[in-house]
């Protein structure tokens, strides 16, 4: 008789748990809190890109759907090996050894991709945010190449398509109450109106950015001000169930992913806008320009490293500036280069003719200290390095206190631009300890039989931050195990 799964959440994670179960003979219901139009929990609002260990161009090409693009006979992907992911990792690990489940990552990433492509999951080169042309070449850099055709809410259609043909269902507006045990078992949810029975239950439900009293109690009193760049049902729900029957806390519950936003972007990821069009109030493109604080000083290395492996810490570090918010400031000589989201219609700045113009236009600052700093920051770009955004060029400042390492331009070409921004926390580091089969585990280090997660729920996998594209590949990955282990079970 074939088993019975039930997954809570309808992402990435819980569709490629979905999948997986599926594909092993189960049964699987799909109960998803939202109603249709925001199914898909924080998926839809991702920019669709995934971080996964590849050797070559060529192991990419069984990933992308159209082979006939003719740019990719003029495109140099590179490669981006495990000993590289693995760096990149450590640099958000504060000292500390890769983690279990950021080992589980790594080693599952590229076959975990294969496999989606195996269910007709495919994807597209990331050539408007990921590659710069150079020398008639398209030239990737980040060790980012690869996301899905329209974005999240892409990748959300085709894995539920996957999902859907392989004969599993969904249930909308049905939000997962508690669980039901019998002893030290699992062995259903309850919900507002019904009660449901399984053999497993999977946990996808995300993580607490959307709880503003969680926000408070783990992440501190400044995360009461964040935006939450995503879906507003993520409120810790499972999270809270899971540790109500005894399950193991676990993870950096002080740290999450945050992304300077738009200061004057609504909360919850602008839900009047079509999904699709959410990404543009990120603004990313601080690496190119100099952030300025309430008191006219640049308080961190925007040029450090590759905005990949910043912008999810470099919201955090704005909503801790004086009222939470900060200006991002270009010259002309880079608008080419800034992304979509900086010319929307609705995109705010301000611009002028001349710095002493512009400041005077920038709310909220200390005008005169600005103005020094921006004065300061224009007399310490002396390196002759050669401007380069394909690489870490080492265009760095001299003698300021506050560096900046890499793709430092004195702001001297008018017209010159500014953007108020502020936080926006897009999800959670802190979840739950789970077991190589994606099992819960108790406080003691035992299964709770009959409950799985996957997905953001997952603690240990990101610490104090991530490179970008890594969530949605970790999604996959352990939704993947989760829905394996759930038919073992």
């Amino acid at each position: 008789m074939a088993k019975k799964i039930i997954i809570v959440g309808s992402g990435n994670a819980a569709l490629t748990a979905g999948i997986a179960a599926l594909e092993k003979g189960a049964g699987v219901l799909i109960l998803e809190k939202g109603d249709k139009e925001l199914a898909g929990g924080n998926t839809k609002y991702t920019a669709g890109a995934m971080r996964f260990v590849y050797e070559s161009g060529k192991q990419l090409l069984p990933l992308i759907k159209d082979l006939k693009d003719s740019r990719l006979k003029t495109t140099e992907f590179g490669s981006y090996t495990s000993e590289q992911f693995k760096k990149d990792l450590l640099n958000f690990n504060d000292g500390n050894p890769l983690t279990k489940e950021q080992k589980i990552l790594i080693n599952n990433s590229y076959e975990t991709l294969c496999w989606l492509a195996s269910h007709k999951i495919k994807f597209e080169p990331i050539y408007n945010r990921q590659s710069f042309k150079k020398d008639d070449k398209y030239i990737f850099w980040g060790g980012l190449t690869l996301a899905s055709e329209n974005e999240g809410v892409g990748l959300f259609e085709q894995e539920l398509n996957s999902y859907l043909s392989l004969g599993g269902e969904i249930e909308y507006e049905t939000p997962v109450t508690s669980l039901i045990t019998n002893g030290e078992k699992v062995i259903g949810v309850k919900t507002e109106k019904n009660e449901y029975f399984s053999d497993s239950v999977i946990l996808a439900t995300g993580g607490f950015e959307a709880n503003k009293k969680m926000r408070v109690k783990y992440l501190g009193e400044n995360w009461e001000f964040a935006k939450v760049r995503g879906t507003p049902n993520n409120t810790g729900d499972g999270l809270k169930m899971a540790l109500d029957i005894g399950a193991q806390e676990y993870g950096h519950y002080q740290s999450c992913h945050a992304t300077p936003m738009d200061l004057h972007m609504k909360d919850f990821g602008n839900l009047d806008l079509e999904p699709s069009e959410r990404k543009r109030y990120r603004k990313i493109c601080y690496f190119l320009g100099i952030m300025i604080n309430a008191d006219g000083k640049r308080f961190l290395d925007e040029g450090k490293n590759f905005r990949n492996y910043t912008y999810a810490q470099y919201g955090a570090r704005v909503l801790e500036q004086p009222g939470h918010f900060a200006w991002q400031v270009f010259d002309n000589k880079v608008k080419n280069l800034l992304y979509d989201e900086y010319f929307f219609e609705d995109a705010h700045f301000v611009e002028a003719n001349s710095l002493k113009e512009l400041i005077s236009k920038m709310e909220g600052v200390d005008i005169q200290t600005t103005f020094k700093t921006i004065n300061n920051f224009n007399k310490s770009c002396k390196s002759n390095n050669q401007f380069d955004p394909t690489i870490l060029d080492n265009k760095s400042t001299i003698g300021l206190e506050i560096p900046k390492s890499n793709w430092a331009q004195s702001l001297d070409e008018p017209p010159f631009r500014a953007y108020p921004v502020t936080g926006g926390i897009t999800f959670t580091y802190g979840g739950l300890k789970v077991s190589e089969n994606c099992n819960v585990l108790k406080s003691n280090g035992e299964i709770i039989k009959g409950l799985f997660a996957c997905g953001e729920i997952v603690g240990g996998v990101f610490l104090n931050g991530y490179p970008g594209g890594s969530g949605l590949t970790s999604g996959a990955v352990f939704g993947r195990i989760a829905g394996y282990g759930s038919v073992k079970n």
